[in-house]
């Protein structure tokens, strides 16, 4: 359990916030896109020393041990940031590491995350489902040494991570492997996005060296989704409260025959039913994250939910959005486009809204 206190949360909340409004404006962002790393590594450094990398990390490894609840929080000023940093992939990182329940390996690499070093996960195959039936590499055992065959796509920041740990079937199951970025074997080809803000990469293996971490295998992958996905709820409803608001404040002040076009009553009905998709996606990426921290009997059915209905919140809010915004937004100069793009990929990442829709009325059927 974490031992935040709601102060504690609200603090280090204001805290992210405080820091991404002064070093990720628009500007900031749109230099980051444009970089080779996709990031800023004076931002990236920041958000160390504040100790957002490692917030889901064990005290005992230098982290804060925050849980869903704090990360849930922290997220939702990222989303509403638009943040372009390995964040993402560093907490997905350190989760899976936590679920091996390989003590060693905790010991030697969470310190490492915790003080900013980029670790991503290599799960998905191309068919981009994050399920067990997705995962495209193998691993096979020669003596005491592992080597993984096969490829998988769609890993964040995987060109910039300086460390990989990649899913894989074994005889039986999955298992769960560190790799190094540089092993012989291993090749890393960017990936272009439909949002310029989010890094993607290919990872071909051909007999690359590993090391299996414990003996554990999706049931350590699924606890990390369940975490991962909270997160990105939390990311979309934040998203989606900023682009709201930046929608609200554009129709009080464009005046269009004479009037601000807020007064119109077309645009009340559109922001009205914004308003509650936003909401309701808070709602329900906060009530997920609480579900899963207390360990509720029905936090399976309470992630899935969040999954898909701030996925879906989001990509209507932005989209929305750019219509009451008129001409301007759909131009890639407008902060608007921006989010849709966010929106619309975030729509996919960790499997699609329909995905998850099936596996909440599984989880309610159980």
């Amino acid at each position: 359990m974490s031992s935040f206190t709601a102060e504690d949360r609200a603090a280090m909340a204001d805290s992210v916030r405080r820091l991404l409004a002064d070093l990720c404006t628009e500007a900031d962002i749109r230099r980051a896109m444009e970089s080779e790393a996709g990031y800023d590594a004076a931002l990236w450094t920041a958000l160390v020393e504040l100790g957002v990398a490692g917030l889901v990390i064990d005290p005992a490894h230098d982290g804060l041990g925050g849980g869903p609840v704090e990360l849930e929080a922290i997220m939702e000023e990222v989303g509403a940031a638009l943040l372009p940093a390995p964040l993402f992939a560093v907490t997905m990182a350190a989760a899976l590491i936590a679920a091996c329940g390989d003590a060693a390996a905790s010991d030697r690499l969470l310190p490492g995350l915790a003080r900013g070093r980029i670790a991503t996960v290599a799960l998905t195959g191309e068919a981009g489902t994050w399920t067990p039936e997705g995962v495209a590499l193998a691993a096979h055992a020669h003596g005491e040494r592992w080597f993984l065959d096969g490829t998988a796509s769609y890993v964040l920041h995987g060109a910039a991570a300086d460390l990989v740990l990649a899913v894989a079937r074994i005889e039986g199951g999955f298992a769960i492997f560190e790799v190094a970025p540089d092993a012989p074997g291993l090749a890393v080809e960017r990936l272009q996005s439909f949002d310029r803000t989010l890094r993607l990469a290919k990872m071909d293996f051909r007999h690359v060296p590993a090391t299996r971490l414990g003996q554990a295998g999706w049931e350590a992958v699924e606890a990390m989704l369940r975490l991962a996905l909270v997160a990105l709820a939390g990311e979309q409803a934040g998203g989606a409260r900023r682009v709201l608001e930046m929608t609200v404040q554009y129709a009080k002040t464009r005046i269009q025959f004479g009037r601000a076009i807020g007064s119109f009553q077309a645009i009340k009905h559109m922001a009205a039913d914004l308003l509650l998709e936003s909401e309701s996606a808070t709602s329900a990426a906060r009530a997920a994250a609480e579900a899963l921290a207390s360990g509720a009997p029905d936090a399976a059915e309470a992630v899935h939910l969040a999954a898909f209905a701030c996925a879906d919140a989001y990509a209507k809010t932005a989209a929305d959005a750019i219509q009451m915004h008129g001409g301007i937004a759909f131009t890639w100069a407008h902060p608007a486009h921006l989010y849709l793009r966010r929106a619309r990929a975030d729509l996919h990442l960790l499997g699609a809204p329909a995905y998850h829709r099936e596996r909440f009325l599984q989880a309610m059927g159980a």
